[in-house]
């Protein structure tokens, strides 16, 4: 194996830059700055400066209601593009709304009163162009499976239906508080690796649900793991319909099909987008006719026809059931939140246009506070829904306001056509909505990136689908922060060598014509230098200088100076300038030289402060690059070249 050479730096005339003090700032003000980045990294105010008081106002106004900011110039051509838009998607809203409720083990018709009131909220708060609000598969799922460990839905469906509006509140209130404090962050422990996972994970136990419906079985588990619900389906054989198997096929390869369509042609986006729909009128029309109810043929029945009734009296803000609720709209709240989000920032980047996080957050948030209030439960932007919209050729959140009229309409007149609709196509359209959220490219992605990150996955989707769907979250999200610890705790040090012929220092590991440089030991450390990690560097750091001493004694070239690169250290902390005291003095006991190079300026004036006796930060020990340092402490250091290995 080739070890690191070692080379001589022959001295010249260089140049020595001094390295100064950052500019005095108060507390306060560096408070206030800090406090602007982690809250306010956008800078919202900014386009308030220079602005008389009537343009503030109406800046303001447009702020907290994007309506009033595309409104006053929206035009008869949009409207044409909106009214395409709002009629497709709610021919995708409906039958969705109907089958996401019964996945959320709620009545059908709440699906349809979560797709009229909280659209119309969002087209008033929202950012996004292209967002379509209404139920999603995860956060039903999730909603129905943490409220049924404890509530039985078909025992107490009263209870059940309060606590589903309760936890929507809890999930809004959440939402918005987020985007009020301006704590979005929070949503970001969230990684791309765990979502991935999990909808995957969730995508195989809501299709393993919809077994149920599509094989006509009465009485199945209603537990969420893989083994108990195979389980239930092979051992109620005998409660399998044939009829209902037939029709459940026939749909779900109709349904496929045109999902296949519309994906490898984009411009038939209208296929996949209507046929949920025409499936749920040509089944109904085909039960109907046959009286397929009578037949093993499972319906929904009869739906209450009208608009929203209020639900405010039936929210739970006291009582044994608290903690089930604020716990399932936090987890909940966190899902949709993402989605919705992730959905929004995603067709804006295709049209080329900004979404704040914090208004949508806000958007999302109220919206679900109202809709609990409005017998609605957990909605956010949908990806399916969006993805048709976008295509469909939206042009502002008029589109939702479409949708949600025709819902209107559908609740006020239509609802009695659904009475003879089969559940078994319901959870076809569940099953053909949830497959999309499998993402097998981009596991595979991040499978030859990061195989951490594959881990997180992988614990996600098993996780998920052997345990339960919130343990299986938080498990990954558990493996997730656990990463980001081993991070901070062993941050990465390297030594540094020299490039030939230049005054680049790089890493020696990565760069093999790096040479190291007789007599100094040169390291990086990569990372913010914190109470967490100071005892890993002082190990580590010490582990580099016995290397070199033991080297070093083969080859009769003793080590003379340590040379600290401080360039990527972002911040540090009272542990940390302890550790480079301690390392000062014990280097200073062996006759060994310890400088530091290129400290940033808060890492310098912690330095300065701390450094009482003036040794740490001596005009000799301090210099502004690698090569400075070297040059100009070379001369004074002894050596005998070695070698080449």
């Amino acid at each position: 194996m080739e070890e690191n050479r070692v080379i001589d730096i022959t001295t010249g005339s260089f140049e020595v830059h001094k390295v100064v003090s950052p500019p005095h700032r108060s507390t306060l003000l560096k408070l206030k700055n800090r406090l602007k980045e982690t809250f306010f990294p956008d800078d919202p105010l900014r386009q308030f400066k220079g602005q008389t008081m009537k343009q503030k106002l109406i800046l303001g106004a447009q702020y907290f209601f994007p309506i009033l900011e595309w409104c006053p110039n929206y035009g008869f051509n949009m409207f044409k593009s909106d009214i395409v838009s709002g009629l497709t998607i709610a021919s995708l809203a409906i039958p969705q709304g109907i089958s996401y409720a019964k996945l959320a083990n709620l009545p059908p018709i709440v699906g349809l009163y979560s797709s009229f009131v909280p659209p119309l909220v969002y087209a008033v708060l929202g950012s996004s162009r292209d967002l379509a609000v209404g139920p999603v598969s995860i956060a039903s799922l999730v909603l129905g499976s943490m409220l049924r460990e404890v509530v039985s839905p078909t025992k107490d469906p009263m209870l059940f239906l309060q606590l589903a509006f309760s936890s929507t509140f809890f999930a809004g209130l959440f939402q918005a508080s987020l985007g009020f404090l301006r704590l979005g962050f929070i949503i970001d422990f969230l990684s791309k690796a765990t979502l991935i996972g999990f909808m995957a994970g969730a995508a195989i136990i809501v299709s393993l649900q919809q077994l149920k419906g599509l094989l006509g079985i009465t009485n199945f588990t209603k537990q969420m793991a893989i083994i108990p619900v195979l389980s239930s389906v092979f051992h109620t054989i005998n409660e399998w319909s044939w009829q209902t198997i037939l029709m459940g096929f026939c749909f779900l390869v109709f349904l496929l099909l045109t999902r296949h369509i519309g994906m490898k042609k984009p411009k038939l986006f209208w296929v996949s987008a209507g046929a949920p729909l025409l499936s749920v009128i040509i089944s109904t029309l085909i039960v109907f006719a046959i009286k397929g109810q009578n037949h093993g043929i499972s319906i929904i029945g009869k739906l209450h026809q009208g608009l929203n009734p209020p639900s405010w009296n039936m929210l739970h803000f006291s009582g044994s059931y608290l903690g089930l609720v604020i716990k399932t709209g936090i987890v909940t709240g966190i899902l949709s939140l993402t989605e919705g989000i992730a959905v929004g920032r995603t067709f804006a980047a295709l049209k080329n246009y900004q979404v704040d996080g914090n208004k949508e957050m806000i958007a999302i948030g109220l919206m679900n506070m109202v809709g609990s209030t409005t017998s609605c439960y957990v909605t956010t932007g949908s990806f399916s829904r969006s993805a048709v919209n976008h295509n469909a050729g939206s042009k502002t959140a008029m589109s939702n306001i479409v949708m949600a009229v025709t819902v209107m309409v559908t609740l006020l007149f239509l609802m009695p056509l659904f009475q003879y609709t089969p559940n078994v196509v319901l959870g076809a359209i569940i099953v053909t909505a949830v497959i999309g959220l499998i993402d097998i490219p981009a596991a595979f992605q991040i499978w030859k990136i990061d195989k951490f990150d594959f881990l997180v996955l992988l614990c996600a989707f098993f996780g998920v689908i052997f345990v339960s769907v919130q343990d299986g979250l938080a498990i990954a999200i558990g493996i997730s922060i656990l990463k980001v610890l081993m991070q901070i705790t062993r941050p990465k040090t390297v030594m540094l060598g020299n490039i030939p012929g230049t005054g680049i220092y790089r890493n020696v590991d990565h760069y093999k014509e790096a040479m190291s440089v007789a007599g100094f030991l040169i390291l990086s450390i990569e990372a913010p230098i914190n109470f967490a990690n100071v005892t890993y560097l002082k190990e580590r750091i010490s582990r580099w200088i016995q290397d070199y001493e033991e080297e070093g004694a083969k080859k009769q070239s003793g080590l003379r100076v340590v040379v600290l690169d401080l360039s990527p250290v972002s911040a540090i902390d009272t542990s940390g300038i302890s550790l480079f005291k301690d390392l000062s003095m014990a280097l200073e006991k062996k006759g060994l030289e310890f400088v530091l190079v290129n400290p940033i300026g808060e890492v310098m004036e912690k330095l300065q402060r701390a450094d009482e006796t003036k040794n740490l930060m001596r005009p000799d020990c301090l210099f502004l690059t690698v090569d400075e340092a070297v040059a100009s402490l070379s001369s004074t250091v002894k050596y005998q070249i070695p070698e080449h290995v």
